[in-house]
Parts: structure tokens; sequence; C-alpha cells
């Protein structure tokens, strides 16, 4: 399957230096001009940011440290909500964000975040959100942002913490509050639970005062570096209900107005980006699941009670959104690319 690819267009740079978003391109050495950078991320760096981190290393040593770039953390540029916002306002350069925050602003976007999708092999995940990245309407919903999707932040799949009795059958999910997004949320409401759509770095505190049960996140990264598993006293092992899409874009005049080489340098190392984010995500998972296995209790559930789940809650919530976006973009056209991309990432 073949998408429009991104182009660059070289002879930006030069135009565009006069703007406010070219006025860091000044004469530079050999390996470049100057230009610095900024990327707007919330919480602490995690394993999310680990690529990013990298890439920023690596820009610097290529370059001779004339391209800067740098990841500033907790929100100090904008909320996780807003990053859109603000590469539209042309504030920074590159932020994070996470489609089921708002999901009006990325519409096709939410196609990541539908339950029971082919995405639980990192290869093929890996694979599967790179060319995602390409397809029309992925890209044209942050064109609306003045934004051009880089990477997927490649979430792993989504397991839940609690407190309170364990949900040890799918009849223990009724009327249990729990923090899900997108079509996962949706997946929870079709076994009773109430949807709560918290930003990650309130749910912690949520929990504290006793108004949420339990949180879904990345397995099992986000629930540390969020402190869900401080509170928590149960987790699911086995539930893997799908995941989210957290990636991170770049501001498209900013990118346009780079030096032809700085562009090169940055689509070059979107491989490197993703191979040290799923190797951190993989190293956090040696350190926690001991830690959680010590701590909480483990939820396995059986293969006919995962099929039931499939059942109720894959195939209705994925109708259920198609039909709900199909007068916005080719919203079948969006999910049946993720399977093809799937099947293609078997053969690879």
């Amino acid at each position: 399957m073949k998408f429009t690819k991104l182009t660059t267009t070289l002879a930006l740079a030069t135009a565009l230096v006069g703007s406010s978003l070219a006025t860091s391109l000044q004469a530079g050495s050999d390996t470049g001009p100057k230009v610095f950078w900024k990327i707007s991320m919330w919480g602490n760096p995690r394993a999310l940011s680990a690529g990013m981190e990298e890439l920023s290393k690596k820009v610097a040593e290529e370059t001779g440290g004339n391209f800067d770039i740098k990841i500033f953390y907790g929100a100090q540029l904008s909320s996780n909500r807003e990053n859109l916002d603000g590469l539209k306002l042309n504030a920074f350069e590159g932020a994070a964000f996470c489609n089921f925050y708002h999901p009006g602003k990325n519409p096709a976007w939410m196609v990541f975040s539908l339950p029971f999708l082919p995405l639980g092999d990192p290869k093929v995940d890996k694979y599967v959100r790179s060319k995602m990245m390409e397809h029309p309407a992925i890209v044209a919903d942050m064109e609306k942002w003045n934004a051009i999707p880089y990477v997927s932040g490649l979430l792993p799949q989504y397991e839940i913490l609690g407190k309170g009795p364990a949900p040890t059958t799918l009849e223990g999910w009724s009327g249990m509050r729990v923090r899900a997004g997108g079509g996962l949320g949706t997946a929870m409401e079709k076994l009773g639970a109430v949807k709560q759509t918290l930003p990650a770095g309130e749910t912690s505190t949520a929990f504290q005062r006793g108004a949420l049960d339990a949180a879904a996140f990345p397995f099992t990264y986000a629930h540390v570096a969020f402190k869900i598993s401080d509170e928590a006293e149960w987790f699911t092992s086995n539930l893997a209900p799908g995941t989210s899409e957290c990636s991170w874009v770049f501001n498209k005049t900013a990118y346009e107005a780079l030096p032809a080489e700085y562009q090169q340098l940055l689509m070059d190392n979107r491989d490197m980006v993703m191979d040290v984010t799923q190797a951190a995500y993989a190293e956090q998972d040696a350190k926690n699941l001991p830690m959680f296995e010590e701590n909480m209790t483990k939820i396995v559930y059986t293969d006919e009670e995962l099929a039931r789940f499939r059942e109720i809650a894959g195939k209705p919530v994925w109708d259920e959104w198609i039909a709900a976006n199909s007068d916005k973009f080719d919203a079948q056209g969006v999910f049946d690319a993720i399977w093809s991309l799937a099947d293609e990432a078997k053969m690879q």
C-alpha cells in the first residue's frame, strides 16, 4: 500500500529567513547554520521521550552543535491538550500529543485508539504506524494545525491498574470508574464501566481522592511514570484491549524553513527514534513487572473471557466509529489501512 509522502520544500529556507521562525538560521560552520528548536512535552522524561532525547543528541553531534533540539517537559511551553494549538500559533517547533486528549482536533487519528487492532507485535506495530504517518487523512489532520507527523510514540498495549474489588470476570467492570480514552474507553463502556478521560498527570490524584477506580495506560512504563502503581492494588495482565497514539509532530513552517541537510537528518533518524523508544519500554517492563507481581494482585483472564470481551467490544466499536466519521473523512479506508499494513508487516 502506497500513500502520498510528505514533501519537503527545499527552497523555502532562503525565502523564510526574514520570518520569525527562520531568524535562528544564521551563517554557521561547515556543518550548517545555527538553529534552535523547542519541543513541547508534559510530564517528566520517560520511555516515551527516550527516542526524541536520542535524536537531540544525534543532530547535535552531526552538526557540531549547530542544530540544537531541546525538549521542554512539565508543560513549560503548553499544556498537553493545547500542544497542537501552540504549533498552529508557531509558539514552538515541535510537540508531543496524544490523540484521545482532543478527538475533535484529530478525528482520523482516533483510529489508533480502537480496541483489538492487530498491533500487539512490536515489529508489526512499528511498521503499521510508520506507514500510517503518511496516510492522507492522518497528514490532513495535522495540516489543520500547521503540523507534520514525524514519528509515532509506539505506545505499548494497554493494561489496567486499579484499587478496590478486583474485576476477575467481565461482570466485575460494571459501574467501575475507569480512566480510558477513545475507542478503548468505549470498549470499557460496553462492559458497563464509566469512562473517564482525565489527563495522565491528574490520574494519580484522582485515585488518592477516591474519584477513580481504575486506569488504563500503556503497560507498564506509563503506570509507573504517572505513579498509578503507587495507588493500585491489582492489575490486568492479559486483557490487552488496545492502545492509543501519542506522537511527535513538527511545526510545518519551521520544518520547511530548515536547510535541506537538516531536514534529511531528521527524516533519516526516524527509525532510530522508534527503536530507542521501544527498547526503553522493554527495559521498563523488565523492572516493573516483578514489582507489580510482588505488590499487586495479578488478574489473568481465561481465553473464553477474552473472546467474549472481543465479541462485545471489538467489531461493534469499530462499526460505530466508522459510521460516526464517514462524513468527515474516509473512515472505512483509514480503518482498512491498519489491517492491510499489518498483513504487509507480517510478510516482511
